[in-house]
């Protein structure tokens, strides 16, 4: 497997942007992954990178490029997210200390996954957002997933109904829901409305309040197609992406 070897460089504003560049002098020699880094941080943090990090195990595991390697550290991360995301977020101790142990295997297994199989419509958009806006990148991520999630099942049933994502929707949201009983339709809409519920537990913000509106939906859109986008399990239409973007204003 390659190694996760990028890096973001941005500039935020009208004219902002935000660039993956990539070398191997990247790669370090060593990695820490101490969970304990995590016990200062805010609950709002917590909730926003840990959005980040399931979101980039959801994606990687509907990704067009994956495989059963990268499906099976996927599985085991969303898995630890299920576990120990709001343990970590409410911070009430010792279960605070497991959760944050979970995330941080959870957020290793993420980089993991997305250097070697890609992302979804979520990062896509998150590159336009985070040039142009003062919107965190986790934030992106744990507002827009259940939205982003929603449309591309809807579109995959609608114009794919036998893309092998539908199914991995489904067992998905057969995991996060611990109910090995649902049918495969039960499941991907338990998934939505959980992502949904998981939004407005963890009290993820809305894009409006970052000053964006309607208005700003074509440059958003025309800008989200970069390489996240591209390993989508389909593709979106401009209307499906602006959607997304609505449902979360």
């Amino acid at each position: 497997m390659k190694p996760r070897k990028n890096a973001v460089l941005s500039e935020q504003g009208p004219n902002g942007y935000k660039k993956s560049f990539r070398d191997e002098c990247l790669v370090p020699n060593y990695a820490v992954i101490d969970p304990e880094l995590l016990a200062s941080c805010p609950a709002e943090l917590i909730a926003a990178d840990g959005m980040d990090a399931f979101t980039q195990l959801l994606e990687s595991y509907v990704s067009s490029k994956a495989n059963p390697f990268t499906d099976a550290l996927a599985l085991s991360g969303l898995q630890a997210v299920k576990s120990g995301l709001f343990s970590a977020w409410q911070g009430l101790e010792p279960e605070a200390a497991q959760g944050r142990a979970a995330m941080a295997y959870a957020a290793l297994l993420s980089g993991i996954t997305l250097a070697q199989v890609g992302l979804g419509s979520v990062h896509g958009l998150a590159s336009p957002l985070g040039a142009y806006f003062p919107i965190p990148h986790g934030v992106v991520c744990g507002t827009l997933v259940a939205a982003a999630t929603e449309i591309n099942i809807r579109a995959l049933q609608q114009r794919d109904p036998q893309h092998p994502a539908l199914n991995k929707y489904a067992e998905i949201g057969r995991l996060l829901l611990d109910n090995l009983a649902l049918d495969d339709e039960q499941a991907r809409t338990g998934l939505v409305n959980c992502l949904h519920d998981w939004s407005e537990r963890l009290q993820l913000p809305r894009l409006r309040s970052y000053n964006i509106s309607p208005e700003d939906f074509p440059v958003i859109v025309a800008n989200s197609r970069g390489s996240s986008m591209q390993t989508n399990p389909i593709v979106l239409t401009d209307e499906e992406i602006s959607e997304v973007l609505l449902s979360r204003l």
